[in-house]
């Protein structure tokens, strides 16, 4: 057979030996130790490269995204000084500059090899401008990125009038998938309800669910324990995502075993946000300062997927960053104590395999004959040098085509006695 793409020399994630990949009609069609025999209209030699399915951003507010300074920054660095600075943005909001800021940053992530997002849109808004913008996006850029929106009512759904109506429109309109913020209404009971309407929204229009939810340092917000039940209860094991979840951080541990359990009974997905989590949480703190990351190693060994997003770049939230998720797993491997050799191998998951399943994507994602062509080739040769790293994304592929290339930066340290130098390659 005459392949499109033939990969050489590959080295896969967990798997020894190096592999050749054969790439037809935008289909893995082979994956062997050998196919030397084969030819392609394009072949590429890795040279022992990692080659890993796409990084996927969990979470991320694209509305959001590039608008850092705009009115003012935010000073004091905590969350509900970004939450009201974005409130004085928001009436500026137009659809041309939702979508162009968007865009920008969805070719940031696409070039560092992410082709799955999965963003929340702001629908505390009349108009909903930004969601109406960030619909024609999705279909936009659907050659280069699957793009899922969720209907997120930053202000709350009871605590901000027609909060509900304005969730209902939102899916009407054509969100993938419903929200919540049960932690920012203004009551326990409020935030309670808030968490049901929800469900009750994802019934009705049979979509998932991903809500931000305990997003603060107070041992006392309690509410994705309102999620698990409710999940189990609608039958919706699978389908429902805790985002943040950094009130875990806080918990003692007794009361932290009791939630790990239910999370994995519910099968609850949990994604966290390592770079807006360490930044904002804490902030309370005088010494000792609380990380804010929820417990994600904890997690993980009581069955519980857990997944990455990058959640704010460029904006009232996070004024940094650039839309990497490799970066964003090399800061969890950091912050929850996951620099065990495994544990490394496991960081990895968090934002490829594991994000798949949180996305719901998992039957047509990863590098197996009869999926998807979808792939990226690192600049390093595993995922303890990736992790290392963090190199450049050489090749990204999705459908067989390739989407974006990187040359990587090269650097040369040159002594007194040479001319020419010596090339550093960063590799023991």
């Amino acid at each position: 057979m005459q392949y499109d793409v033939l990969l050489r020399h590959a080295r896969l994630h967990r798997r020894a030996d190096l592999v050749d990949i054969a790439i037809k009609d935008g289909m893995f069609v082979a994956i062997a130790a050998d196919l030397a025999q084969a030819t392609a209209t394009r072949a590429l030699d890795v040279e022992g490269r990692l080659v890993v399915p796409p990084f996927i951003d969990a979470h991320v507010h694209l509305d959001a995204v590039l608008t850092v300074g705009q009115p003012r920054y935010n000073a004091t660095g905590t969350l509900l000084e970004g939450i009201q600075i974005w409130s004085e943005r928001k009436p500026s909001l137009t659809h041309t500059d939702v979508k162009q800021r968007a865009l920008e940053e969805i070719r940031w992530e696409v070039a560092q090899g992410t082709l799955y997002i999965r963003s929340h849109v702001d629908v505390c808004d009349p108009n909903l401008t930004a969601l109406r913008a960030l619909l024609e996006v999705r279909q936009e850029v659907r050659d280069i990125c699957e793009l899922q929106l969720v209907a997120f009512p930053q202000d709350g759904i009871l605590s901000f009038p027609n909060g509900r109506e304005l969730m209902r429109k939102a899916m009407e309109l054509g969100c993938d998938l419903v929200g919540g913020i049960p932690h920012y209404e203004w009551t326990r009971d409020m935030g309670v309800e808030d968490v049901h309407y929800a469900f009750a929204l994802a019934k009705e229009f049979q979509r998932d669910i991903d809500c931000h939810c305990d997003e603060t340092d107070d041992p006392q917000s309690r509410f994705t324990e309102v999620m698990a039940a409710d999940t189990l209860e609608y039958g919706w094991q699978g389908r429902v995502t805790a985002s943040h979840c950094t009130a875990m951080h806080s918990y003692d541990n007794a009361y932290a075993f009791k939630l790990l359990r239910l999370l994995a009974r519910a099968q609850v997905n949990v994604v966290a946000n390592p770079f807006d989590n360490v930044v904002l949480q804490g902030r309370f703190d005088t010494y000792p300062k609380r990380r804010g990351i929820t417990r994600v190693k904890e997690l993980l060994a009581a069955g519980v997927n857990v997944a990455l997003g990058h959640d704010s770049i460029m904006d009232p939230w996070f004024p940094l960053g650039r839309g990497d998720m490799l970066a964003a797993a090399q800061l969890a491997l950091f912050l929850c104590h996951m620099s065990g050799y495994e544990e490394i191998q496991d960081v990895l998951d968090l934002i490829t395999t594991n994000a798949a399943k949180v996305l719901r994507v998992q039957d047509r994602y990863g590098i197996e004959v009869g999926k998807p062509a979808d792939f990226l080739v690192l600049d390093a040769p595993s995922a303890f040098e990736a992790l290392r790293l963090v190199p450049a994304r050489l090749h990204v592929f999705k459908g067989g085509r390739e989407i974006a290339t990187t040359t990587p930066a090269r650097s040369v340290v040159r002594r007194a006695s040479e001319q020419d130098g010596q090339t550093v390659h960063f590799h023991p």
